[in-house]
């Protein structure tokens, strides 16, 4: 007649869980009970992260007994005053609640406080504050804000009714209305006077409704309420069983006799029973014989004369759906006046905000932590985490590592400083190149000009110039066609630059070689030698592009790591053994004109144009051996300030170590530039 105790169980779990209570107290009588309750409840907490902060025990006592019970309440009192767990759970029944009062009543006298005793007392349904004539004087603002578990009840029409009208002097039946009169009025009815000489006679014209609330509740309990319908249930068990009886004595013509009938025969109308009491609930049982009812959850509030009202704040509904079992009103709930915040908390340490995470203490129980803050790279978003999160590719944490924020997408772009300043190199050596190219053709004729292979020149210098606009190419946004064109432009326009330098070289030592008498090397003095040198040193270069087009081919991607905050835009440049060796072709001609030129810058002309070539070399090759390190040390979009420099700053090496010169001569020393100054000797 009164729903599972598990079901109590859950109830405690979720309104522990409700308010956010993981360091809680845990009180019972010293009795096997009372350790079945905990050994149960314990690990169903321990599931939901909730830790008892102590568990005590108090013997099952008397009145006459409280005096060898004084040490161990005091022990008792002094561990729930000193704990930080602000709930408490109790379990027990009358004789348990006798026990907690005596023990609070006892505590309060022996240790002076400045403040009342403020805890939340969780009771079980099985406690009743039931008391007897001397305790209904003891201050019960202890208890006030406690939360209950009661079986469910309802008014049932003309109960109070019914209590006004009880008297011991008619018991009409009731043969338990004399003694509890004398125990909760603290008289003698006239007839049992001779054993209790010292007692005030009963009138018997006492109230019941005059009585504190812990001395008699006159609504209906839940104790009362299973009673009363379990009166009921057997009544309509019996009137079943009857009619059953009828119906086969009419068939067999033989006499009713209920009194012959065993009482394990009423169970096969027990389980049928079903039917609208007078409180209009209906009562039932389900498939495990039990009554389909809940708990109800109440509220204590306490007044001045020691009476209390139970407000009724919520429920353990059997019959609500899974994660709707538990109804709480957190409006209704009164809380004790010694709690500054509420709901009060009951934790065992404070809990860690966002941004950290728990961190166990050594040999202490999982519910008393530190906080630890996230590590880089990942954040905690509530309350009290685990574990720390790492945020999605797109995005990172915010400075307090509360909450993942998007990365900005971002690529090195003429907008910024960095991409502006670059490209205003960029333009500017272009510009710079066609003025060179402008001076070349305007004084072509100029012995200078021709005596340096002016086609050969024109073709330098139309391809530097290709080579500082190639770098606006990598200032774009990257897109499939734009990372196409990046390395591979740059790789065949640099390398025809190359190509023109080697030419050169391999021109200027032929040439002086040729001017030997009888020397045989006037016949590669040939304008097809230098075309030779161009169209198969870049046709190589050209075969290794088109190798690295089909089969890794270069592509945009998005680089999530690199920096802190950002997705760095890029082309990805498929193979990474491809794009090295375009960079080693190209160095492999710088090399070998390098070294061409170096041998031969001791030529005894005038005007050795070996040095400028040796020396032009030098700052590109530089250049380059220093790029390889740098390129692989930097990340997201200055890897591209980093190619776009070297371009840049090898390419004008280039354009100033071999033109410089010469415009200077063609500008302003024209009396050097004749045939006779350029081939007088050293």
């Amino acid at each position: 007649m009164v729903p599972n105790e598990a079901h109590q169980h859950n109830g405690i779990a979720e309104l522990l869980l409700h308010f956010g209570w993981t360091w809680v107290g845990f009180l019972a009588v010293d009795a096997r009970s009372g350790e079945l309750f905990f050994e149960t409840l314990q690990p169903l907490l321990a599931e939901r992260g909730i830790c008892f902060a102590f568990s005590e025990r108090t013997k099952v006592t008397y009145f006459t007994e409280m005096y060898f019970m004084q040490w161990s309440w005091s022990k008792s009192y002094l561990v729930i005053v000193e704990s930080k767990a602000n709930a408490v759970v109790v379990y027990g029944d009358s004789t348990a609640m006798f026990c907690l009062r005596s023990m609070l009543a006892l505590g309060e006298l022996e240790n002076v406080i400045s403040t009342p005793l403020g805890k939340v007392w969780i009771m079980t349904a099985q406690l009743d504050f039931t008391s007897i004539k001397y305790q209904m004087t003891w201050d019960m603002q202890v208890f006030h804000g406690s939360l209950s578990f009661a079986v469910h009840s309802n008014d049932v029409s003309g109960f109070k009714e019914f209590l006004q009208l009880r008297n011991p002097c008619r018991p009409n039946g009731d043969g338990f209305i004399r003694e509890f009169w004398e125990q909760t009025f603290g008289c003698a009815l006239s007839t049992c006077a001779l054993d209790k000489q010292d007692s005030e006679a009963c009138t018997g014209e006492e109230k019941l409704e005059d009585l504190p609330s812990s001395g008699f509740e006159m609504s209906m309990t839940g104790h009362s309420y299973s009673i009363y319908n379990a009166v009921y249930v057997v009544a309509h068990a019996l009137h079943a069983m009857y009619l059953s009886r009828v119906k086969q004595t009419t068939v067999k013509g033989e006499r009713v006799k209920l009194q012959n009938l065993k009482p394990w025969q009423l169970h096969h109308f027990l389980k049928n029973v079903m039917f609208n009491n007078s409180a209009g609930e209906t009562v039932l049982f389900d498939e495990h014989r039990e009554i389909e009812t809940g708990f109800d959850i109440t509220s204590l509030i306490t007044y001045p004369n020691n009476s209390f009202m139970k407000v009724k704040v919520g429920r353990m509904d059997l019959q609500g759906t899974q994660g709707k079992k538990f109804i709480l009103d957190e409006d209704k709930v009164v809380w004790h006046r010694s709690f500054q915040q509420v709901p009060p908390i009951s934790e065992c340490n404070k809990k860690c905000p966002s941004g950290l995470s728990k961190q166990r203490k050594e040999g202490e129980i999982f519910c008393c932590y530190d906080c630890a803050p996230c590590p880089q790279g990942k954040i905690s978003y509530q309350e009290d985490m685990d574990n720390c999160n790492a945020c999605p590719e797109d995005q990172y944490p915010n400075k307090e590592q509360s909450q993942c924020i998007p990365k900005k997408i971002n690529f090195l772009t003429f907008k910024e400083p960095l991409g502006t300043c670059l490209a205003f190199f960029a333009l500017s050596f272009s510009l710079l190149t066609v003025l060179v190219l402008t001076i070349f053709i305007k004084h072509h004729d100029t012995p200078i000009v021709r005596a340096n292979n002016r086609n050969l020149s024109y073709i330098l210098l139309t391809s530097l110039l290709l080579c500082f606009l190639c770098s606006l190419l990598f200032l774009i946004q990257p897109e499939k066609v734009a990372c196409l064109l990046r390395q591979i432009t740059f790789g065949i326009i640099f390398t025809v630059t190359v190509s023109c330098v080697l030419a050169k070289t391999i021109t200027v030592v032929l040439a002086f070689m040729a001017n030997n008498p009888g020397s045989r090397m006037r016949k590669w003095l040939r304008k097809s030698l230098t075309s030779a040198i161009l169209f198969y040193c870049t046709l190589v270069q050209a075969g290794i592009c088109i190798s690295w087009l089909g089969s890794s081919a270069p592509y945009p991607d998005f680089d999530m790591h690199s920096v802190v905050g950002e997705i760095i835009l890029e082309c990805n440049e498929g193979s990474a053994k491809m794009f090295y060796s375009v960079l080693g072709y190209m160095g492999f001609l710088a090399i070998v004109s390098f070294v061409l030129a170096y041998l031969a810058r001791k030529l005894p002309d005038n005007f050795n144009e070996a040095k400028f070539i040796t020396f032009s070399m030098l700052v590109f090759c530089s250049v380059w051996v220093s790029f390889i390190p740098v390129y692989l040390s930097t990340k997201g979009k200055y890897m591209v300030a980093v190619e776009i420099f070297s371009i840049l700053a090898s390419s004008a090496g280039l354009l100033t170590s071999i033109f410089a010169p010469k415009c200077y001569i063609i500008l302003l020393r024209p009396s050097l530039n004749s045939k006779e100054q350029l081939l007088k000797k050293k």
